[in-house]
């Protein structure tokens, strides 16, 4: 029985478990220890190898203890059950103060992990799903180019067949957690002669192989949270192509809908969103507590679709046998949660701007105002990471309207 009863039941189960390994967050001070007010994490090589540890340990933890997993069978460690008993561990587990999980961990586990269960084969699936769920391995995504962003099936990255490997060569940017991973997810062009959606290949390429170069790159404050990765004559063996040759375009959009439609995508500025509430009180004027309601209700709103995407494209072990549902075709919808988040998180922003008493400064002692003065640099970064607004409006379109006569 999965009904509302037994979730329920299983909150209770997760709250009382995750009471008994952690504290919960209203005893500490908000923006204080792992609850960063950083939109995108800038560290040293240093500082980022401690946190990834760190959170690596919990990751464990949780895996170790049944509490990772959730949705995936048993047989990769997990305990079967449906998408949305994942939604609801971590709406408990938001209440506790664990780790945050930077960007890396959701991209191995979300996204990575389960595009190997659908497209990789039974040797890929027992080398690497049980370690990326684990995080034993990390594995970031070797995508976006710089003329080939939110159209991906412009890349220029080639793979050349050398006997029984590929040579790789290409250059890829905006890749988070590239410094700390063991692996990169590459989408490479294999039949240049191919139409532009054909003709796409991915590999899995270890990032220490010879010819793997990470640089930074900067934002205009100075600091770094993104990458650029360059493939100079990489030579990736044959068994390390993840799904068909010259197929790959259907793997990507199928792990661009987790991408664009995950909670990633609309939580980004939510910590704004609880302080703000939490420094109107209880009792705030008929303003604060209108623009509240219609922040609240957009937020569930995009929960359910995210959670309605992700119940469709692996709908549990009572559909199916649990097998993913690969071939459907869930762009626009994700598209329309992007997009949708992208407007809601600019919204949770303008709130704080006119409701708080604060005024944004990145070198303020008040935590509020160095997180607001943040988000306020970091909001254009939305409409572009994840597909750029216009492109994916322009697909929204298409699907709806058709194409332009």
């Amino acid at each position: 029985m999965h009904g509302a009863v037994a979730v329920a039941a299983f909150r209770e189960e997760a709250r009382a478990w995750l009471a008994s390994v952690a504290s919960l967050r209203d005893t500490a001070e908000w923006g204080t220890g792992d609850d960063s007010v950083a939109v995108f994490e800038s560290w040293t090589a240093e500082e980022e190898n401690e946190h990834t540890e760190r959170i690596r340990a919990w990751e464990r933890l949780r895996y170790d203890s049944g509490w990772g997993a959730l949705s995936w069978p048993a047989s990769f460690g997990g305990r079967g059950l449906p998408a949305h008993y994942e939604h609801a561990y971590r709406t408990e587990e938001a209440a506790f103060d664990v780790p945050r999980r930077t960007e890396i961990f959701p991209v191995t586990q979300n996204l990575v992990a389960p595009a190997i269960r659908i497209w990789g084969t039974a040797e890929q699936q027992e080398r690497w799903i049980r370690p990326m769920l684990r995080t034993d391995v990390l594995a970031c995504q070797l995508f976006s180019e710089t003329e080939a962003g939110s159209d991906l099936a412009a890349v220029r990255t080639r793979a050349v067949r050398d006997g029984d490997s590929w040579v790789l060569n290409g250059h890829k940017v905006w890749t988070s957690g590239a410094r700390v991973s063991s692996w990169g997810v590459a989408v490479c062009r294999t039949d240049p002669a191919a139409s532009k959606h054909a003709g796409i290949t991915v590999f899995l390429v270890p990032m220490d192989a010879p010819g793997v170069t990470v640089r930074p790159i900067r934002f205009m404050n100075g600091e770094h949270h993104f990458n650029e990765v360059f493939l100079d004559n990489v030579f990736v063996p044959d068994d390390r192509v993840v799904g068909e040759i010259g197929q790959g375009w259907k793997q990507v959009t199928s792990e661009l809908a987790l991408e664009r439609s995950g909670p990633e995508r609309y939580m980004t500025t939510f910590p704004l969103f609880t302080e703000l509430m939490r420094r109107l009180g209880g009792t705030p004027d008929t303003r604060a507590a209108e623009a509240a309601g219609k922040l609240a209700a957009r937020m569930w709103s995009l929960r359910r679709m995210s959670l309605a995407i992700a119940i469709t494209l692996d709908p549990g072990p009572d559909s199916e046998q649990g097998t993913p549902k690969a071939t459907v075709d869930l762009a626009t919808e994700a598209a329309l949660v992007k997009d949708m988040g992208t407007f809601f998180e600019r919204e949770i922003i303008d709130a704080a701007r006119l409701l708080a008493t604060v005024e944004p400064a990145p070198d303020a002692a008040d935590l509020f105002e160095r997180y607001l003065a943040d988000t306020i640099v970091c909001a254009p970064v939305s409409t572009i990471r994840g597909g750029t607004t216009q492109v994916l409006r322009n697909l929204i379109a298409r699907k709806l309207l058709g194409p332009l006569k």
